[in-house]
């Protein structure tokens, strides 16, 4: 017993020397006013919006500029100390979770628009600046910015570039990926790299469709510059009802198949109508055992035809009521109850676990229903809310963390939810990025080649290992581990992957 709590008091010491070290270092090339170290200054930080996992991290820094990310860099990258880049934190699967002996790099007060030009239609931007301000400060122009998170309020442009982050609308517009021109971004060995440029296309390897999406694992976002698009003239909403949900999953198949590519299509089943409607009061069918909601945007008569088309192809596919938004404040009252639907889940349960994961449309109804008969197997209610165009699923799995075992049921529905999307072609992922909610789950959609293609990338931009370590992608070992956790009919699942 003595030697064990010697070795933790070692520990310790050892931690606290670091921080000192580290802290003596960084107040050298930073205001003591970007250098947060007493634990009551980091704890906001010690995770992001998935709280269920949670590390204190030993300094947190905030930058105001390009120079001082480039001074944090160097001073990790000479003491060999790992860097976690943090935007707004609203991030949903523990990409933003610290390192304990690592430092934190926020790009939060990076949050100037640099630059506005209405004529090419394009805003340089620094990562710390939030979506809907983007939008915003458009706005006298007649543009806007497309992508649309739940989160866009709050999360800025570089956690969306980390995270490829889409929206309600991001069927007809496209996702972060779609919408960005170029990124500025500082690399651990101390460069600034520009990657894409002005024009549709850029000399040489297309790094900028790697770097986006890449979780903070390649580089630090210093500037991003995005297209602005003309707001539409006009933009009405259709609210379909369905008594079954496989009607509503066939009512999306259809709509496509028609040629119709909504500007928005976004789906919600009974529970998650009836969790939303106290809470915003949006108007919503809570009668029904799902809706879809529909947007059409253009003109005032591209509009019109295109809500006929909408309400017919629906109706056909066996809507039982259909109600169309008759100005913008109904337009807008029906997306809010959609873009409130993760904090409405407050009101039902003390606890919710949100997924993520993409499958073909056509599967859609298959899933949801595989996704019932996991309610019953978990003992566990699920809220099902999700970007339906795109086959972009959001299970809102409901438990009660003060119940022992409650969490522990959630992340085994959550991971079987995920099997099944890669099993019926989908993958783990559309938005919310692997960070470590799903780095478990990565074993099941990737082979061991791909999995060491991802490393070599990686190891190409962090020879060192020293950003996001330990995040989105898996080691051979860990996959290894995981296969031998989970047997199924006496069967080892992932028998391609060596067993160490």
């Amino acid at each position: 017993m003595t030697v064990a709590v010697s070795t933790r008091l070692d520990d310790v010491t050892a931690h606290d020397q670091l921080r000192a070290q580290v802290a003596e270092a960084l107040l050298r090339v930073l205001p003591a006013r970007a250098i947060l170290s007493a634990p009551e200054d980091t704890r906001p930080y010690e995770c992001d919006g998935l709280a269920a996992y949670r590390q204190l991290p030993m300094i947190v820094t905030l930058p105001d500029s390009e120079a001082q990310v480039l001074a944090v860099l160097r001073v990790c990258r000479e003491l060999g100390v790992p860097i976690v880049p943090r935007g707004a934190g609203t991030g949903l699967s523990g990409g933003a979770m610290p390192i304990a002996d690592g430092v934190v790099l926020s790009t939060a007060r990076l949050n100037r628009i640099v630059h506005l030009d209405a004529y090419s239609r394009t805003a340089v931007v620094q990562p710390g600046v939030r979506n809907a301000a983007i939008s915003e400060a458009a706005a006298r122009h007649g543009l806007y910015y497309a992508p649309d998170p739940s989160s866009q309020i709050a999360c800025t442009i570089g956690g969306n570039v980390a995270e490829n982050s889409g929206g309600v609308h991001c069927l007809k517009y496209g996702l972060t990926i779609h919408n960005v021109l170029r990124v500025r971004m500082a690399t651990i060995t101390g460069e600034i790299v520009e990657l894409g440029g002005a024009a549709l296309d850029a000399p040489g390897l297309d790094l900028l469709s790697v770097f986006i999406g890449s979780e903070g694992m390649l580089g630090i976002v210093t500037e991003v510059t995005v297209k602005l698009i003309p707001k539409p003239a006009v933009a009405r909403v259709i609210m379909a009802s369905f008594a079954q949900v496989s009607d509503g999953c066939h009512a999306v198949a259809a709509l496509i198949a028609a040629g119709i590519i909504p500007a928005g299509l976004e789906m919600m089943d009974q529970t998650s109508s009836r969790m939303v409607e106290p809470f915003v009061h949006a108007g919503y069918d809570t009668d029904a055992a799902a809706i879809l909601l529909c947007e059409a945007d253009g003109t005032a008569e591209e509009v019109e035809e295109d809500i006929a088309r909408m309400s017919a192809v629906l109706g056909a596919a066996g809507a039982v009521a259909i109600a169309v938004s008759q100005s913008e404040a109904e337009r807008l009252r029906f997306w809010s109850g959609r873009k409130n639907a993760f904090p409405a889940a407050g009101r039902i349960s003390p606890d919710y676990y949100c997924m993520d994961g993409t499958i073909p449309r056509k599967r859609l109804g298959e899933v949801l229903a595989g996704i019932a008969e996991m309610e019953t197997k978990y003992g566990l209610r699920c809220a099902n809310v999700f970007h339906a165009g795109d086959g972009n699923l959001h299970p809102l799995i409901l438990f009660n963390a003060n119940i022992a075992d409650e969490f522990a049921r959630a992340e085994a529905f959550g991971a079987e939810i995920l099997a099944l999307c890669v099993e019926v072609g989908g993958t783990i992922t559309g938005e919310h990025g692997v960070g470590i909610e799903k780095i478990d789950s990565m074993c099941a959609q990737f082979a061991p080649a791909e999995l060491e293609a991802f490393f070599a990338v990686k190891r190409a931009f962090d020879p060192a290992g020293l950003l996001n370590p330990d995040k989105a992608i898996p080691t051979l070992n860990r996959c290894a581990e995981f296969g031998k956790m989970r047997v199924r009919g006496g069967l080892l699942p992932f028998a391609h992957l060596p067993r160490f």
